[in-house]
């Protein structure tokens, strides 16, 4: 399985960015998707997932109201629209796999490499 996420950039505190992953390989459209974050000197925190099908979404507390998970079944690529975006917002932005179809995403078999969002005040 390969996750490759783009769109990462420069935005003020305010402005909207949109993130993508798209996942390739045997199983990848059968798992659950989603993202992660890890800011300077901070532990990776979990951002929000996806399942499977697009049906399901579960958000992390800072984000929730602000970004919003979405699903391409036949490309088979995630895309995370956030809104409103801080300053804490920044961080390095990953796409992972979960080994299931679990929203939470407590067990990552895959991960793409990150992209960097940097949200200036």
């Amino acid at each position: 399985v390969q996750l490759q996420a783009s769109g990462g950039g420069l935005v003020q505190a305010g402005d909207s960015l949109t993130l993508s992953c798209a996942a390739s390989g045997r199983s990848s459209s059968t798992h659950a998707l989603g993202w992660f974050r890890q800011a300077p000197g901070k532990d990776y925190e979990f951002v929000g997932g996806i399942n499977s099908n697009g049906a399901r979404t579960q958000y992390a507390n800072s984000v929730k109201g602000r970004f919003t998970i979405s699903r391409d079944t036949v490309k088979n690529t995630i895309y995370l629209q956030m809104n409103s975006l801080k300053p804490e917002d920044t961080a390095v932005y990953y796409c992972a796999q979960d080994q299931f179809d679990t929203t939470s995403l407590n067990r990552i078999d895959y991960w793409g490499p990150g992209t960097l969002v940097t949200v200036s005040s």
